[in-house]
């Protein structure tokens, strides 16, 4: 008989009243779960993305400063799964997900317009945003699982997140 595993917990958010762009990863993986910190991988692009985007280096920053910076670009970041259950990082390995609550975002954000999502996964959630009234944007996916695209062509479509 098997022992059904315990789920893995998920981050809380960070956003404040106002954050105007959400951006929306699918559940940390083994190397943020074990730092506590959202895109801990090395070899994840969205800090560095970010970076670019933003004009300011991130990549250096002290991981609460770097949240700070985001605060202060009125940029929030979540993810859309609260707990699940995973053998290692990859989103296709995810089981048992249970989503996190959004419904809190419009009091909690009134600020907030544009929702973007990190991934095909956290991508699943965009009709959803979409009939809540908000911009959305798919992005690739900042992991280095995804390969397929080079860090100057994801940079190219990460580069529309900004109002």
């Amino acid at each position: 008989m098997t022992v059904p595993s315990a789920l893995l917990a998920g981050f809380p958010p960070v956003l404040d009243r106002s954050t105007r762009i959400l951006i929306l990863g699918s559940f940390p993986g083994e190397a943020s779960l074990a730092a506590q910190q959202y895109y801990a991988h090395p070899r994840n692009q969205f800090w560095r993305l970010l970076s670019a985007v933003l004009g300011e280096e991130l990549v250096s920053l002290p991981y609460p400063q770097r949240l700070q910076r985001l605060l202060a670009h009125r940029i929030g970041l979540w993810d859309v799964i609260a707990a699940c259950e995973r053998e290692g990082s990859l989103d296709t390995a995810i089981r048992r997900a249970q989503a996190n609550d959004f419904v809190m975002l419009k009091q909690q954000c009134p600020a907030l317009e544009r929702v973007c999502f990190n991934g095909k996964t956290s991508g699943r959630y965009e009709v959803q945003f979409a009939a809540a009234g908000f911009e959305t944007r798919l992005l690739p996916s900042s992991s280095p699982a995804n390969a397929q695209l080079s860090f100057e062509q994801k940079l190219a479509l990460w580069s529309n997140i900004i109002l």
